[in-house]
């Protein structure tokens, strides 16, 4: 028995896959929520004869798209992406939204600006009033790390290096480390996001601002969100 949680994770990555046509070159992103996504895009596959060819965030999304049949492409093998869905770890009412908790931000960005339309998956837990609740993300080359930490510190951003089971620093699949920003709140989240980008050894930040372009809330009913709605 799925709990409330998984049952509206399941819900929303079901829908989302109802979404997908054949022909379609499919972003395939990463998460929890994702992998409800996936698993019904093959058995689509399996069952509909469902043809598509879908460009994976990660690793793990790799494996399991390859374990259900589901044909796979390199970002840049193909001209762009018709339709990506992703989860997200939070959401504020105009669609911006952190992600990067699974670690897959960079190859999730890459995607996402290559594509057409892109639609996050989520449950309701996701949704906030305003963005922070969720530790930022920050993507760091290791050489270095230390002295980001020190300035993010000198900010306030309360830096916290992310570590793996065993304890040591967390590597993405681009080989580099991630730093978590435990902010309660981020009022101004186009000037963070500009900043981080400014800093040498940052490679990606969390912040997906002006990307996502409807959010698919899971539930007893569905909801969609879209961004048109989210402006005014």
């Amino acid at each position: 028995m799925l709990d409330k949680i998984q049952q509206q994770k399941k819900a929303a990555g079901e829908y989302a896959a109802s979404l997908v046509e054949n022909g379609m070159v499919v972003g395939l992103g990463t998460g929890s929520t994702v992998r409800y996504f996936v698993d019904r895009l093959g058995e689509r596959v399996a069952n509909e004869g469902l043809d598509i060819v879908g460009v994976t965030t990660s690793n793990r999304t790799a494996h399991q798209a390859r374990c259900l049949g589901i044909s796979l492409a390199d970002v840049d093998a193909v001209d762009y992406i018709d339709l990506t869905v992703d989860g997200a770890d939070a959401v504020d009412p105009q669609l911006n939204g952190i992600k990067g908790g699974g670690a897959a931000l960079l190859y999730e960005k890459v995607v996402a600006k290559n594509s057409k339309r892109n639609i996050w998956i989520v449950d309701g837990s996701k949704q906030h009033a305003e963005l922070g609740h969720f530790p930022l993300p920050v993507e760091v080359v290791s050489y270095g790390e230390q002295q980001l930490c020190r300035l993010f510190k000198k900010h306030n951003l309360n830096p916290i290096l992310r570590l793996d089971e065993d304890g040591r620093p967390l590597t993405t699949d681009n080989g580099n480390n991630i730093i978590d920003l435990h902010l309660e709140t981020i009022p101004f989240p186009e000037e963070l996001a500009t900043w981080l980008s400014n800093q040498v050894g940052v490679v990606e930040h969390g912040l997906f601002l002006n990307v996502c372009d409807e959010v698919i809330v899971g539930g007893d009913e569905i909801q969609v969100l879209k961004r048109e709605a989210a402006k005014n």
